[in-house]
Parts: C-alpha cells; sequence; structure tokens
C-alpha cells in the first residue's frame, strides 16, 4: 500500500501542475478545446483521492480525514461540472476562483493524505514483546 500511496501522490503532483496550467489558459481564453482533458483529469484526482481515502481507512490512520478527502472527492467533479451555470456574467470570477481553490485543496488533501498512507504501517494485531527476547 505504500507504493500505491506513493505513485498516486506523485501522479496527483503532475497531475495538478498540468491542471493549473490548463486553468489559467482556460482563463485568459485560450485551448478552450481541452476542456474535456482538463476534466478528464480532475475526475481522475478525484479517484486518486478516494483511492487514498479507501486506503487511509483499511490502514486506520487518520479517519478523519479520510472521510473529508471522500466527500471533497464528490465536492471536486461537482463543482466542475456545474460552474458553467454559476453566476453567469460579471461575477462569475468567483465560481472561477472557488473553483481553483477547490482543486488545489482536493490536490494538497491527496498529498498529505498519500504521505500519511505511505509512512502507516499495516492495521493488524499488536505483537508485544517477551522480556528478555
Amino acid at each position: 500500500m505504500t507504493t500505491t500511496a506513493t505513485v498516486i501522490r506523485v501522479l496527483v503532483g503532475i497531475a495538478g501542475v498540468i491542471m493549473v496550467a490548463l486553468g489559467a489558459a482556460f482563463w485568459t481564453g485560450n485551448a478552450l478545446t481541452l476542456v474535456p482533458i482538463h476534466m478528464l483529469i480532475g475526475l481522475g484526482i478525484a479517484l486518486s483521492l478516494w483511492v487514498l481515502a479507501l486506503l487511509a481507512l483499511l490502514r486506520g490512520v487518520r479517519p478523519g480525514l479520510a472521510v473529508v478527502a471522500l466527500l471533497w472527492g464528490l465536492l471536486m467533479p461537482a463543482l466542475g461540472l456545474a460552474q458553467g451555470r454559476l453566476l453567469p456574467g460579471s461575477a462569475h470570477w468567483v465560481i472561477q476562483s472557488l473553483h481553483l481553490l477547490v482543486g488545489l485543496s482536493g490536490i494538497a488533501l491527496a498529498q498529505a493524505l498519500g504521505s500519511v498512507v505511505a509512512r502507516s504501517h499495516p492495521a493488524g494485531p499488536v505483537v508485544e514483546r517477551q522480556a528478555g527476547s
């Protein structure tokens, strides 16, 4: 599980850089044909967040953070898909900014959770050492 968590963390980091670059391009009115790619990568980040949350729950580490990650993984694509219909007009920058903050927070959450899972030990029975052994 530690290798899985580490690989997911690296992939989410790379995806995050791509997402921010694409988002900046979209915000300036460029590369709009790549929006479906942006959406696909965003879904991949949300799925990665769910996998990391499940790994954390299986390991018994940071269950509160894992539940937040599961819920955040739902919020990210929901906001991403709905953002075009929210606050249209001159106030739409508020939604765009919220979308950026939710995405960056999801990436940071994946990094934090992946780090915790990668450093954790498998849940299991505690073996006590005998005195003198």
